[in-house]
């Protein structure tokens, strides 16, 4: 079984919704695949998604109310295969705590699957209005659609 975490600032936004979209497209496509997120941060351990992003998802069928936040910790490199990250930041964070090679191998930019080595940001929607939830949905829709075709070809 293939694993994969998705990792943001606060887990709070763009990482719960990515694990929303391929959650929802694995099961559509029978893919059996481990799936979590994380934040870099503290914050928000313990939260459930903000209320935009789990209205956000909710729009397209998708339910994330019930997860809740974490913060990455080194045990994540042993237990995904890929960790996607929304942004410089959160990348420069992740790859701070990872002990290896192998590690830092693991990591890569979410929008990556969609625009290879680009290093584009899923822009943070948490100061925003809804726009700023939907314009991240989006994106990070696309970015499960090219990371679903990726591992269909496996």
């Amino acid at each position: 079984m293939k694993s994969i975490l998705f990792v943001c600032l606060g887990n709070i936004c763009r990482s719960p919704m990515a694990e929303g979209i391929l959650r929802h497209k694995a099961e559509m496509q029978g893919l059996k695949l481990k799936i979590d997120s994380v934040g870099t941060e503290s914050f928000h351990v313990g939260e459930n998604p903000d209320k935009r992003a789990t209205a956000t998802a909710k729009e397209y069928g998708i339910d994330i109310s019930k997860l809740v936040a974490r913060q990455i910790n080194r045990d994540d490199f042993d237990t995904f295969d890929l960790i996607l990250v929304a942004d410089a930041q959160v990348y420069n964070e992740v790859i701070h705590l990872a002990r290896n090679e192998t590690d830092k191998k693991k990591v890569n930019f979410i929008m990556n699957l969609v625009h290879s080595d680009f290093n584009t940001a899923v822009p943070d929607p948490y100061y925003g209005g809804m726009d700023g939830f939907e314009k991240v949905f989006q994106m990070l829709d696309k970015a499960c659609d090219a990371l679903i075709e990726k591992l269909e070809k496996k």
